[in-house]
C-alpha cells in the first residue's frame, strides 16, 4: 500500500493550492479517503474526508467553505483543493485511506497513510 501526496508549498494569506494523493497497492474505490494535518507541536487534525463513493464529504470546522475535496477513481487519486488560505493552515498535510464507506475524524481510524506535504502560509 503506498499513498504519495504533492502539491505542498508556500504561498501568501488569501491564496490557493490543490494537493493531490496518489494510491497503488489497495482497492482506491472501495476505501473512504482522509485529508489531514499536523502543525508544530500540534495534534494531528482532521481537515476532510470522503466517502468510496464520493457521494459523501466532511469538513473540519475551519476549512469548510475554503477547502473541498474530491477523487479520481480512474486515477486512484484524491484531491485537496485550498483556497483563500491562511497562516493557521500551515502544517504538514498528511492523506490516508480506510476500507469501507464510513468517515472519520479520528486518524486512529484510519490504517494506511501518505509521508506529507509541507503547506506554508505566509501572511
Amino acid at each position: 500500500v503506498q499513498l504519495q501526496a504533492s502539491g505542498g508549498g508556500l504561498v501568501q494569506t488569501g491564496g490557493s493550492l490543490n494537493l493531490s494523493c496518489t494510491t497503488s497497492g489497495f482497492t482506491f474505490s472501495s476505501h473512504a479517503m482522509g485529508w489531514f494535518r499536523q502543525a508544530p507541536g500540534k495534534e494531528r487534525e482532521f481537515v476532510s474526508a470522503i466517502s468510496w463513493s464520493g457521494l459523501s464529504t466532511y469538513y473540519g470546522d475551519s476549512v469548510k467553505g475554503r477547502f473541498a475535496i474530491s477523487r479520481d477513481d480512474a486515477k486512484n487519486t484524491v484531491y485537496l483543493q485550498m483556497n483563500a488560505l491562511k497562516p493557521e493552515d500551515t502544517a504538514v498535510y498528511y492523506c490516508a485511506a480506510r476500507d469501507g464507506s464510513i468517515m472519520y475524524q479520528s486518524p486512529s481510524r484510519y490504517p494506511y497513510w501518505g509521508q506529507g506535504t509541507q503547506v506554508t502560509v505566509s501572511s
